[in-house]
């Protein structure tokens, strides 16, 4: 009996010390890879931002065309030498639009987004140091904006503009989609509010604005990072939505939103070229500024949790 009992002892230490099996170790390393993989900085998403925000800058130099210009005798052409993307059915050159284009694409995603920033941080921090009552009459307020669509609440807006602009535009863009940073802003102002550097600054007599400057907004600049840059690619989104209802600008002003508004004549007269390298352009910068906000939000917390 004490043999068994030291064999089976024996036996034990040595299935112990086995390593693990091939498959279960290359599923790890494997496991660890993509991880890996995917923390790496964004470089795709970044060179093609870099790429269209150089080449909408330096579109008087790489355009070989007047944007604005009719050519009715080249009406819905086929990409060629001449046209390198073709050209829509009012005879403009698809090519020079999508530089001038861009422009006004990124600058009303811009614009938009410092509204809906300045908007979303103001009010939610007003409404964590407010009271009780005026806190829950603030957020109140803001739930009920934000249970109505955001598309539907734009074009409610736009009744009151007779001729949209594309500052007009950006700034129903921005008023319209601050509800949820608000809310963000909110719920982080509540839970730090209470920490004994809040309250030493309360006591020597700081307001609410100083309090938000020099002591919360640094504590809540990590998880409102990645809603602030996604909404420049969501403005741009929405703008590109209205103008192809018909609701946003004007077709003489070119921008992407505009350059896709003529995709209906596109599909009539089989001109793939109108909606396919408009829409590349805008649905791979969309996909780029999400990515770089994922990774933006990623390291901002990491630095955060290593504090």
């Amino acid at each position: 009996m004490p043999q068994c009992k030291e064999s089976q002892t024996a036996s034990s230490a040595e299935l112990s010390a086995i390593p693990p099996t091939t498959t279960s170790w290359q599923s790890e390393l494997l496991h660890r890879q993509f991880f890996q993989k995917r923390r790496r900085f964004p470089w795709p998403a970044v060179l093609w931002l870099l790429f269209i925000i150089i080449g909408c800058l330096a579109a008087p130099l790489i355009a070989n065309h007047d944007p604005a210009h009719f050519y009715l005798h080249h009406l819905s052409e086929a990409p060629n030498q001449k046209f390198y993307f073709g050209t829509d059915a009012l005879g403009r050159d698809i090519y020079s639009s999508i530089w001038y284009g861009g422009r006004l694409s990124l600058g009303i995603g811009v614009l938009s987004m410092l509204v809906s920033t300045g908007l979303g941080v103001l009010y939610g921090a007003l409404s964590g140091l407010a009271s009780r009552i005026v806190d829950t009459v603030l957020m109140r307020t803001a739930e009920i904006l934000s249970s109505i669509p955001s598309l539907l609440l734009m074009i409610l807006c736009l009744a009151f503009v007779p001729s949209p602009s594309p500052i007009s535009i950006a700034l129903i863009i921005g008023g319209t989609t601050w509800m949820n940073l608000a809310r963000i802003v909110r719920s982080e102002v509540c839970h730090i509010k209470n920490s004994d550097y809040v309250w030493a600054a309360r006591f020597m007599g700081a307001g609410p604005l100083y309090i938000l400057r020099y002591h919360l907004w640094p504590s809540i600049w990590s998880p409102i990072m990645f809603m602030v840059v996604s909404s420049i690619g969501s403005a741009i989104l929405m703008e590109s939505t209205l103008s192809f209802l018909g609701l946003g600008l004007s077709v003489d002003v070119i921008s992407w939103g505009t350059m896709l508004s003529l995709a209906n004549r596109a599909l009539l007269t089989n001109a793939w070229w109108v909606i396919l390298i408009p829409g590349i352009f805008l649905v791979i910068t969309l996909l780029s500024i999400t990515r770089l906000g994922y990774y933006i939000r990623r390291q901002l917390n990491r630095g955060c949790s290593n504090l």
